[in-house]
This record gives C-alpha cells, sequence and structure tokens, in this order.
C-alpha cells in the first residue's frame, strides 16, 4: 500500500504540475525514448549482475509492496517465544528443546508463535544455535563470532540486491543522455524542416533526459532506499536472537535473556519492559 501511494504521489505531482502550467502531455509520450532507456537499463542490469541476483529480483518487488513484515506485536512474539524455551531448558534441561528445534513445525511451543513460525529463515536461524548449544557448544565468544559471521553473509546477500536497484538509479540518466543525443542526431537529419517541427523533434529529444532522471530518483533510488529498510528491519530481528541467545548461554535466568534481547531492537518497534512482562505472564503453561 505504501508504495501504490508513493508512487501514485510522483505520478500526480510530476505530470499534474506539468500539466497545470499549460505544458501538454502528449508531448511526454515518446514510446521509442522509453525503449531506448528501460531496455538499456534493464540489458546492463543482466550484464552487471549474476544469475542469482537476477533470479532473486522477482521476489523483489513482493518485498516492496509488503515492506517490513516486523512490528511491535511481532516482537512481543519473538521475545515470548525466546521467554519460552529459555524457561523450558531452566525447568527440564537442554535435552528437552530436541523435538522443538528438530521438528519446529510439529512444535507446540513454537505452534504458540505462528508469525514466527511462518519466518522460514528466522526459524532456521533459531533452531540451528539452539541445535549447538544442546550438542555440547557452550563458549559464548566464539559462539557471538559464528553468529556474527552468518548475520554478516545474511547482510551481504541484501546488500547485493540493494546494489543492484541502486545500479539502475545510477545508470538511468546517463542514459537518459544517451537517448537524448540520438533524438538531437535525428533532429539534425530534419534541420531543413520548419521551426514548429524542429520544435516537437527537440522537444521529443529532451523527454528522453527527463524521463531518465524521472525514473531514477522517482522510483528507482527509493526503491533501493526502501529495500534497505526492510531488510535492516529483519537484520535486527536475527539480531534479537542472537543477542538472547548468548545471554542465555552466558546464564542469565529466562527473563534477563529476553530483556537483552529486547534492548537490541529500534525504539519505534521496541516494546516496553512491561508489555513484555505481561506478555511472557499470560503464556501457556510448558508441558
Amino acid at each position: 500500500m505504501r508504495l501504490i501511494v508513493g508512487i501514485l504521489c510522483v505520478m500526480l505531482c510530476v505530470f499534474g504540475g506539468y500539466a497545470a502550467m499549460g505544458g501538454h502531455l502528449e508531448v511526454l509520450f515518446q514510446p521509442w525514448e522509453f525503449v531506448i532507456i528501460l531496455g538499456a537499463a534493464i540489458g546492463a542490469f543482466i550484464i552487471g549482475n549474476p544469475g542469482s541476483i537476477l533470479k532473486g529480483m522477482t521476489g523483489v518487488m513482493g518485498t516492496l509492496m509488503k515492506g517490513a513484515k516486523y512490528n511491535k506485536a511481532s516482537y512481543v512474539e519473538l521475545l515470548g517465544l525466546q521467554f519460552s524455551l529459555y524457561k523450558l531448558v531452566q525447568s527440564k534441561g537442554l535435552l528437552a528443546l530436541e523435538p522443538h528445534i528438530e521438528n519446529p513445525h510439529d512444535s507446540a511451543i513454537f505452534k504458540n508463535f505462528p508469525s514466527f513460525s511462518k519466518d522460514h529463515h528466522a526459524v532456521e536461524f533459531m533452531c540451528d544455535y539452539l541445535r549447538m548449544v544442546t550438542l555440547g557448544t557452550n563458549v559464548v565468544h566464539e559462539m557471538e563470532a559464528l553468529m556474527d559471521e552468518e548475520l554478516e553473509t545474511h547482510h551481504q546477500e541484501n546488500e547485493r540486491m540493494i546494489s543492484a536497484v541502486q545500479s539502475l538509479a545510477d545508470g538511468t540518466p546517463a542514459l537518459g543522455i544517451v537517448a537524448a543525443v540520438l533524438g538531437v542526431i535525428k533532429t539534425m537529419g530534419a534541420i531543413s524542416e520548419p521551426p514548429e517541427v524542429l520544435g516537437h523533434l527537440i522537444g521529443g529529444a529532451l523527454v528522453g533526459t527527463f524521463f531518465g532522471v524521472f525514473v531514477a530518483y522517482g522510483f528507482f533510488a527509493p526503491m533501493a532506499q526502501s529495500l534497505k529498510n526492510t531488510y535492516e528491519a529483519e537484520s535486527k530481528y536475527l539480531l534479537s536472537i542472537k543477542v538472547g541467545l548468548l545471554a542465555h548461554m552466558s546464564g542469565y535466568a529466562p527473563a534477563i535473556a529476553v530483556e537483552f534481547a529486547r534492548k537490541a531492537l529500534m525504539s519505534d518497534v521496541r516494546p516496553t519492559f512491561a508489555e513484555v512482562d505481561e506478555a511472557t505472564s499470560n503464556l501457556p503453561a510448558l508441558t
């Protein structure tokens, strides 16, 4: 919804403003200029990115449409899950985790937290490191280093997608100039035509420059920024898991480990201590 509202705002302000000051919208319709710019941009995009990025771009529009999927309620649920898992370990020992982390989709604990359970990457991240704990990993700084390495790899993978979209924003203004130069070349071939014909040809050529800058800064650059914000929210979600688990490994009580995890969150979505305390107090009893 936010993406659609933004696109409509850009289109309405640019084209509505142009029409309001007496401009003729039909002059801006230069389909072959658009083919030159967007076609060259797509070709350059294919040249500059590996197959994994090209394949991953199919999901980018969905990510842009949905935006960040984490809100305060999501984080309350995440903290509640961590509290349940750490409480289980405290009361029944590490081995009690095994059936839950080996089959998370059948886990009675995970089923109590549906939004987390639907997040495949978060479930995998949580279960992988809990499994390592059950197998005997107990050196906190070594676990932290490994988690940091995985999070950095995840960040780099996301950054490649952001950079790919940003490259479109960086390249299309120059491709707009290419289209404009080709339009000028075409105009020079008709230099003997009357002024009204030349004016139309020159105006059409300049549309190339306009369109390249318009799509770059009106669409591609904001899309890259939106992706960055979405991926940063995902990174914070995983970081909260990391911080909570390391606190648990350090021997802190479940409530304190969850407080560590809460403090890792952005202030605009971070639940208060009272909200987390209420949520954890109302969790179903462990069986």
